[in-house]
């Protein structure tokens, strides 16, 4: 997470606002004044995690190479997770994030002006509910009074959500204990808590390395979208970096698809994992870029906001609908 002061984030905060009031509309009506503007960007600053498919697409060069041949500096930040990469967005730290279905239902409903610009396909077997090898856990109805860890906003949230409904529980009935994943690894290993909520590659790892045993996979119960997101102002301004942005991830979901091995050689020395691991987690991904959103993509994170709303997880009713980009 980029380090960023108190005084600047309540500065912020004061004037998100009158900031929402004059985004208005994300609907991208380019006028000709507005047309010179979008060849004039300079910077492109991408949020990145180790380990993610824009990983791949940073270490191959493609996206700085195209971008380039147009004037405009790719710049790589690293986050650790989808809820700080899109606070990074919040605060004007970066132009374009790539997380999963629930990092941008809290960040709206914080008041971020964001926008979704494009989605992958859905990949629910890259989510799972783990269990320690020996625990005497057999289904999700066992959880109940149990202890469970996942990290808050993530995309596995709403997965533990979903899962707790089908099987006839309330979220109120598991004790959630919130921790990245890191931490939630030893918490997990130490005994601390009974399961973990957790996606790929940290899925296959526990799995792999300490006998982690899967109780539930997000098929059947989650989508589990991956998205693209860029700012409002971001998005209004240069539209067509965003659009370039997009078909250089389109050809690196296509390599991805024919090279596991290469594209494993490349993410696993940066999560410290073994390139068979990391290549299974990469098989459990979704491959391919589509926008503007399809309606049935929307429907699905209007349900996911509309679950944690009734939950009273996040403060308001939203309307994903008015965050998605209309290039």
């Amino acid at each position: 997470m980029i380090d960023q002061s108190r005084a600047g984030r309540r500065a912020f905060l004061g004037t998100l606002a009158a900031i929402i009031a004059l985004a208005g509309s994300v609907c991208l009506d380019v006028r000709p004044a507005q047309a010179q503007k979008q060849t004039q960007a300079r910077e492109f600053r991408v949020g990145w995690q180790k380990g993610s498919n824009l990983a791949i697409l940073k270490a191959r060069g493609n996206l700085d190479k195209r971008l380039a041949a147009a004037g405009v500096k790719v710049s790589w930040i690293e986050f650790s997770a989808g809820p700080q990469m899109l606070e990074g967005l919040n605060v004007g730290s970066i132009d374009f994030a790539c997380v999963g279905e629930t990092p941008p239902v809290f960040a709206q409903a914080a008041g971020a002006a964001l926008v979704y610009v494009a989605s992958e396909p859905p990949a629910p077997d890259a989510e799972k509910i783990l269990v320690p090898k020996s625990s005497p856990i057999k289904s999700v109805t066992d959880l109940k009074g149990k202890r469970v860890v996942l990290n808050k906003g993530s995309n596995v949230h709403y997965l533990l959500l979903r899962a707790l409904e089908q099987a006839g529980l309330s979220y109120s009935d598991v004790k959630v204990v919130y921790l990245p994943p890191p931490d939630a690894r030893v918490a997990f290993e130490s005994g601390d808590v009974d399961a973990w909520v957790i996606w790929d590659p940290f899925a296959q790892a526990a799995i792999s390395q300490v006998g982690a045993r899967e109780l539930l996979g997000g098929r059947g119960v989650a989508e589990n979208y991956n998205f693209y997101l860029s700012t409002t102002d971001y998005s209004r301004n240069y539209p067509k970096v965003l659009k370039w942005a997009l078909e250089e991830i389109r050809v690196t979901g296509d390599w991805v698809l024919s090279h596991f091995d290469e594209a494993a050689e490349i993410l696993a020395p940066q999560i410290g994992l073994s390139k068979e691991i990391t290549k299974d987690a990469l098989r459990h991904y979704g491959y391919g870029v589509t926008y503007p959103l399809p309606d049935k993509v929307v429907a699905n994170q209007q349900a996911i906001a509309d679950a944690f709303h009734g939950l009273r997880l996040i403060p308001k009713k939203l309307d994903v609908q008015s965050v998605v980009w209309k290039p």
